[in-house]
């Protein structure tokens, strides 16, 4: 890990909420419900709706496995409905909508929500990363004992995971989300900060992403490569 000197980066309506963690951190996931013809259309433009379907519910599975057992409160944000009975365990996860006209709105509720209740360190991931580990998210939230924010980079100039120990409300302002000025634009509102950045991921968007990932080739068998 190394430092950039000029901006002290680091490198290296409803609620169901029975979750009971007795930790100060709080990890946010962002998903979208599962459902065909909605969701990964980028994706969908290669593989076929159901095939987009399939990888997604997928890499929801994924992230299930590398969220269950996380020392940290959990909560799931959907997009457009709770789901009470899912993929996502109610005994281990507290349930919530997403609130607000875009990404940004929604994440910064989500964040004001967290620190409102008391949560000393909150980090937010989406449900789309297949390159993520347990051991990646206890290493932010590590991050956070000597930096004031992490961020885990995606290859597409955007960011995978966002965490941060104070409430900064212009992070999620003025962006041109789902771009790749993202990263960019946030790191220049953090330049007064110190700021811990992760190894840079790859998200799933486009059939390029996983083409050469054997844990995906079985979704893959009617793409003739």
């Amino acid at each position: 890990m190394g430092i950039l000197q000029n901006n002290n980066v680091e490198r290296d309506e409803k609620i169901i909420d029975f979750t009971l963690a007795n930790s100060k951190n709080l990890l946010l996931i962002f998903t979208r419900n599962p459902e065909l013809g909605k969701g990964k259309r980028r994706l969908a433009a290669t593989v076929g709706d159901q095939a987009a379907l399939d990888i997604y519910t997928f890499l929801l599975q994924h992230t299930v496995s590398i969220t269950q057992n996380l020392y940290a409160e959990k909560r799931v944000y959907y997009s457009e409905e709770i789901w009470e009975n899912d993929i996502w365990d109610a005994d281990k996860y507290g349930k919530r909508l997403q609130q607000g006209n875009d990404l940004g709105d929604r994440m910064a509720n989500a964040f004001r929500e967290g620190f409102e209740s008391d949560f000393q360190k909150i980090i937010v991931i989406g449900s789309d990363m297949y390159d993520l580990s347990q051991e990646d998210l206890e290493s932010a939230f590590k991050a956070l004992e000597k930096n004031d924010f992490v961020i885990g980079p995606a290859q597409d100039g955007g960011y995978y995971l966002l965490g941060m120990k104070t409430y900064k409300p212009e992070l999620f302002q003025n962006k041109a989300w789902g771009t790749e000025t993202v990263l960019k634009q946030t790191l220049a509102d953090l330049k007064a900060d110190s700021v811990c950045l992760l190894e840079e991921r790859n998200d799933v968007d486009y059939f390029e992403d996983i083409k050469d990932i054997e844990a995906f080739q079985p979704f893959l068998k009617h793409i003739k490569l």
